[in-house]
């Protein structure tokens, strides 16, 4: 029988609310204790999503008997600070994407891992959905060729309330950061680090970028062409052109349930992945199988890919001009 696993929830904003009802379609797993920096919030989480233990700091989530992992879904600004705290308890974390504000928070969190032997995974879901993976097994099987150029981008239209974490610098707000991870990761996931990357950014009246483009490219000739905003409504789709035909990602494609395979002089074929969950479910069970076999890192989802990933978020933010006041 396999171990059940006991999950801890640091931070309980709206995709911690997505997670915990994710958790509770995964076999083997249950949400067992949650932090909050208010006792009242904390313990209406708990009592909506049936965990026995609540707390009003997250230093007191480490007294909860018998927890085996947090899931830690703060402001982008906390996560090293929270991530780093977990780990010095010896402490498995699978902690919210961005994995931090930049590379040297990026390092220091793989460094405490490694220093205490502990498991640590950026929550980067898109990697274990079933739409993405059958296009990775796609391409791998040279349906499509050799790829040529990636396009994708997502967007939608943000509340115009500065306080929030969206708009606001001090939390890490921004388009390239929350939501432009998406694109810059698809493309990293399938071509590689690039070798040129141009990018340019439009500015809210908070500072963060509203807007924000990129094109990436590679020694083999390939290109990504890249879009995030939180000024309208995009298709958030992908599109993957290959020298033999092209795969189509629909809607939200970080998290499909569709994916369209074009071969040349062939007809078009659809592979659908129907689910009832948000799709945190799948990164969840990563984890959970990680634990139970005992590995420090997800060989999907490895510490080297998360420092690769802030590495171009930050090469990205330098030619945009995208500025953390106090923290870069």
């Amino acid at each position: 029988m396999k171990k059940n696993i006991k999950w801890g929830i640091i931070g309980i904003g709206k995709i911690a609310e997505k997670f915990a009802t994710d958790l509770a379609a995964v076999a083997n797993a249950e949400l067992h204790a949650v932090a909050s920096n208010s006792l009242e919030r904390a313990k209406d989480f708990a009592e909506r999503y049936k965990a026995p233990y609540f707390y009003d700091s997250y230093k007191g989530i480490f007294e909860t008997p018998d927890l085996d992992a947090i899931y830690i879904a703060t402001p982008h600004t906390s996560h090293a600070e929270n991530t780093i705290l977990c780990l010095k308890h010896q402490m498995p974390v699978l902690c919210e994407k961005p994995f931090a504000m930049n590379l040297k928070q990026v390092q220091k969190m793989v460094e405490a891992a490694r220093e205490n032997d502990t498991f640590l995974m950026e929550a980067m879901w898109t990697r274990f959905i079933p739409a993405i993976n059958k296009s990775l097994d796609l391409i791998a099987e040279g349906r499509i060729g050799k790829i040529k150029t990636i396009q994708a981008d997502f967007g939608f239209v943000a509340p115009q309330l500065p306080e929030k974490r969206l708009l606001n610098p001090n939390l890490g707000g921004g388009a390239l950061l929350d939501i432009g991870i998406y694109p810059a990761y698809l493309s990293l996931l399938l071509l590689g680090y690039p070798t040129y990357i141009q990018a340019v950014s439009n500015f809210g009246e908070t500072g963060i970028d509203q807007t924000t483009s990129f094109v990436l490219g590679y020694k083999n000739e390939a290109t990504a062409v890249l879009n995030c905003t939180l000024n309208a409504r995009t298709r958030t789709e992908a599109i993957i052109y290959g020298e033999n035909g092209h795969i189509h990602i629909s809607g939200r494609f970080m998290e499909a349930k569709k994916i369209t395979l074009y071969e040349t002089d062939k007809k078009p074929v659809n592979y659908n992945f129907p689910r009832k969950t948000f799709g945190y479910n799948f990164e969840i069970e990563e984890v959970n199988n990680c634990l139970r076999e005992g590995k420090k890192e997800s060989d999907k989802m490895p510490l080297s890919m998360s420092v690769k990933l802030i590495s171009l978020l930050d090469e990205i933010r330098q030619k945009a001009g995208i500025i953390y006041e106090g923290i870069d």
